[in-house]
């Protein structure tokens, strides 16, 4: 039994294809806390034992739960502008007006806490790596943001750079270097014929899964190393949603390949980082 209380055989497929799923659920995945989903258009819902962040990929909507009233949204898609986003609390009954797709990021909590809107101007950016391995970081849900679990950040990545690199972990918990996270990875490209390749890999779990990763894709991360490279000719996006027993990000790096941080020193950034202003 590994550190995520997942046992290291007997799990689902970690790469869902675009249009054969719709939500990740903690049974579906086989974890404790994290959930992520995708919706399109107007619906209603109640967030239950969860906390949520909706994130606008595009279109405008309006929120509207016993706790108040928000309006978010407005880029065309997420290669055309900063994110928004709205957390909502557990035991909340919601209704969303709009026309658009949103994702729905969650986790199980305990506590029920505040509503907090974030708007593009709430959002730090951050510029990570060098040379090749450049990629704009926004954070949504950092882990100085008052919720429970959940983490939230959108990675966009210019044609043929790697991003999530070194490949690092975060399934074994030992804080302050690393600590245990559940994390999905979903994939946005600018166009259907656009592609990366995914890595994840776990000695310990036997593990050592490369995939072309498309639109609309969802890879699942319980465990393992795990780095991704975007195609030649076209840059990717993809959304992480992250859940965790500790209010942390910290991950470790595959020791094989840490040596590669202290090169960055050597290299400049890709100029054509961020992406998205």
């Amino acid at each position: 039994m590994s550190d995520t209380g997942l046992s290291d055989t007997g799990l689902s497929d970690l790469l869902l294809r675009a249009g054969t799923w719709q939500d990740v659920t903690p049974d579906s995945a086989g974890w404790r806390h994290l959930s992520f989903g995708i919706r399109s258009g107007s619906f209603g819902a109640e967030t239950g034992e969860f906390e949520i962040a909706l994130v606008p990929l595009s279109g405008r909507f309006r929120v509207t739960s016993g706790d108040g009233e928000w309006e978010l949204g407005g880029r065309e898609h997420v290669f055309a502008g900063m994110p928004w986003a709205l957390y909502l609390p557990r035991e909340s009954t919601y209704r969303v007006e709009g026309d658009g797709e949103l994702a729905l990021c969650g986790a199980r909590c305990e506590e029920r806490r505040d509503p907090q809107l974030v708007r593009p101007d709430d959002v730090e950016i951050e510029v990570r790596g060098a040379g090749n391995a450049t990629r704009q970081i926004n954070h949504l849900l950092k882990p100085e943001f008052p919720a429970e679990r959940l983490l939230v950040v959108e990675v966009f990545t210019p044609a043929g750079n790697w991003s999530s690199y070194p490949p690092h972990k975060h399934d074994e918990d030992r804080p302050p270097g690393e600590v245990v996270l559940e994390e999905t990875y979903y994939f946005r490209t600018p166009a259907p014929e656009a592609f990366a390749v995914q890595r994840l890999y776990s000695p310990r779990h036997g593990l050592d899964l490369t995939e072309t990763v498309r639109d609309g894709d969802v890879l699942l991360v319980p465990y393992g190393y795990h780095t991704t490279a975007a195609a030649h000719g076209y840059d990717l996006y993809y959304l992480n949603a992250l859940a965790g027993d500790r209010r942390s990000m910290a991950a470790a790096d595959d020791p094989g390949l840490a040596w590669i941080r202290g090169a960055w020193s050597e290299l400049r950034p890709d100029p054509r980082v961020p992406l998205v202003r």
